[in-house]
């Protein structure tokens, strides 16, 4: 079975986990922005977009938990294993890893879109 060095994937993960929690905090106070708009606006059109923005922000905070839980199992996985092999991984569980970082930068993208459109949303309504 083949293996790889880790050196820099701790790093990564540890990267990931804070950019998670940042973007999470952030979620919370995109939040309280939209209750900040729900207050002040009462109508039709806004309540739908208060809803769609509501349910948008909560899955991607269970989107934020369910990668994160995902990215310490990696994390302890490598761990253990490189402690056992000399600092090294099998391919398999270096796959999940790289899978991991396209995971982490698809979830980090669609957050940014949506803290983009709900800032254009927000300017309209505040």
């Amino acid at each position: 079975m083949k293996k790889t060095s880790i050196a820099h994937a701790g790093n990564e993960h540890s990267d990931w986990l804070r950019s998670l929690d940042f973007y999470k905090t952030e979620i919370g106070f995109l939040k309280e922005r939209l209750t900040e708009i729900a207050g002040k606006n009462t109508g039709k059109d806004v309540e739908k977009l208060i809803e769609h923005y509501e349910n948008q922000f909560n899955l991607q905070t269970t989107n934020i938990d369910t990668l994160r839980n995902t990215i310490d199992k990696n994390l302890e996985l490598m761990g253990e294993e490189a402690q056992n092999a000399n600092g090294y991984v099998d391919k398999e569980l270096l796959n999940q890893y790289h899978s991991l970082r396209n995971d982490f930068y698809s979830e980090e993208r669609v957050i940014l879109d949506l803290r983009h459109e709900f800032n254009r949303f927000a300017a309209e309504w505040m």
